[in-house]
């Protein structure tokens, strides 16, 4: 099933604008069902390509990440269902309708809330968007609506801001995993295929009383995340340039079960030849989409939604190294001692840089080096890989759900003097930030092939010229190591050891 781009729904939605236009929500909703080829009367589930353009084109019609209403709409319902086997509305014991589980909203027809779908999801899109304007709850960063993170607190009062949804458990002050927003997030990461970044929130900053069914009390009402958070993927523009998060299949057709033509490799920047379609494949359910997609050698093919992002400009097979102008990036400063380390790493896909970060410093999301910001120990080991085994790093495959489990595979192979590992008691210490003293170790251990010890390593590195220190005192083993000493401290090995 193609998506048609309809003058109705492009014209209020512009790309993370919203225009208010006065439009009869009637037409609108017979406008989205003509589109998705849905009979409104039909009393009957649509099948899932239909339902996830039902989902999505209401979204867009809003203004609102499609990502979050279909996650929404999962989680609700469970298998996008509205109606059950006898075409009637489902509605739950506490008297959720339907697929987007409407509860006492008096302001909707309760009637065509069970019989229309449409009409159920517009009013659960709509009681979201009630929920992102709320003045009572905390946004975050500047509140873009096209960031997927930004819709957390909104996620969360859709379903009640009670201390069931608190994203600690004030007993033990542990992350809580079954909060409803949580949950839907993971239900984003799951289905759509997206890696969503986990807002670091502090356990003070919601008050409640574990006994009591009053809402939640927030102590800080906006957050300022310096984190790289996520975009929708479903504003990429006809001719835009977009990269492959990963190594990614490119389809015949946009169904995974079309022929393979060819491999988009990790950071690989391809063109959008058009809008996005749904799964061809009516009885797959897949919440993402699929984009038409042409490559520098001309080749054309569709990839899925999840596994293209806003160019970061890294390097790929086509692109020349030293091509791309670190200029770019928001923070580059030309007269830094680390100005042509963070040339010569970008260009040789060591660092990609930080995409859509929120600057604190201007206000705007930009691109952004953050050459100041300490590396943690798996960011390290990251870099490392890439620059020594970057073939075997990209070969490797997970064998847990641990996101660091591929950078501690090899490094238990390596014999590395890692401090974490992949043990419950060890991965704590892999996003801890990582010494000089331990990198030294490291990398040293990595050229050697055997562990070293930190006077050793920081002989090495003395040694062969990698640091200017004269003494180990000098070379602050203890000091957590930045960005900007890590691309140094590659570039010069490689000046040294790979002229």
């Amino acid at each position: 099933m193609k998506k048609i781009l309809k003058p109705l729904i492009s014209v209020i939605v512009i790309g993370a604008l919203s225009l208010t236009i006065n439009i009869d929500k009637n037409v609108l909703a017979n406008a989205i069902a003509k589109t998705c080829k849905y009979d409104s009367a039909s009393k009957v589930n649509p099948d899932y390509s239909t339902m996830n353009c039902l989902l999505t084109e209401t979204a867009l019609s809003y203004n609102v990440p499609p990502e979050i209403v279909k996650a929404i709409a999962e989680g609700e319902s469970g298998n996008w269902r509205h109606f059950d086997i006898n075409g009637e509305a489902i509605v739950t014991a506490d008297n959720g309708i339907g697929i987007m589980q409407i509860t006492n909203q008096t302001g909707y027809n309760q009637d065509r809330l069970k019989s229309d779908i449409v009409y159920n999801i517009r009013a659960g899109v709509e009681t979201l968007v009630d929920m992102f304007k709320r003045k009572d709850l905390p946004s975050i960063n500047g509140g873009e609506r096209d960031v997927l993170e930004h819709w957390y607190f909104a996620i969360m009062a859709y379903n009640g801001t009670k201390p069931v949804n608190s994203p600690f458990v004030q007993a033990t002050g542990e992350r809580n995993a079954n909060a409803y927003q949580e949950r839907i997030l993971q239900i984003i990461e799951k289905l759509e295929l997206i890696d969503l970044t986990e807002l670091p929130f502090t356990r003070e900053h919601f008050q409640y009383d574990s006994n009591s069914r009053e809402n939640i009390k927030f102590s800080a009402m906006n957050y300022d995340f310096d984190l790289p958070l996520t975009k929708s993927k479903y504003f990429f523009k006809t001719n835009q340039k977009v990269s492959a998060t990963t190594n990614v299949t490119v389809r015949t057709r946009p169904t995974t079960d079309s022929p393979s033509m060819s491999t988009l490799r990790k950071g690989e920047i391809v063109t959008i030849t058009g809008p996005f379609e749904y799964e061809s494949v009516s009885t797959k359910k897949n919440h993402f989409v699929w984009y038409p997609v042409k490559r520098n050698d001309g080749t054309e093919g569709y990839v899925a939604s999840s596994y293209l992002n806003y160019s970061a400009q890294t390097p790929t097979p086509t692109t020349p190294v030293g091509s791309i102008e670190v200029s770019k990036f928001a923070d580059y400063k030309a007269d830094q001692y680390w100005a042509e380390d963070f040339q010569w790493a970008v260009n040789k896909g060591l660092i990609s840089g930080y995409q859509n970060v929120y600057n604190l410093t201007t206000k705007k999301y930009e691109n952004l080096l953050k050459p100041n910001t300490n590396l943690t120990e798996n960011q390290m080991l990251s870099v490392l890989f890439r620059y020594f085994k970057s073939d075997e790093l990209a070969s490797t495959k997970p064998s847990s759900s641990w996101s660091a489990d591929v950078n501690y595979q090899l490094a238990s192979k390596y014999a590395l003097p890692t401090l974490g590992g992949k043990s419950a008691s060890k991965q704590v210490y892999a996003v801890k930030d990582i010494t000089r003293g331990n990198f030294a170790r490291i990398l040293a251990s990595m050229h050697y092939g055997k562990t070293v010890s930190q006077p050793e390593a920081i002989l090495f590195l003395r040694e062969f010229d990698l640091t200017t220190t004269k003494t180990d005192a000098e070379f602050k083993p203890n000091d957590s190591l930045t960005r900007a000493h890590a691309v140094a401290f590659f570039h010069r090995y490689e000046q040294i050891f790979n002229k």
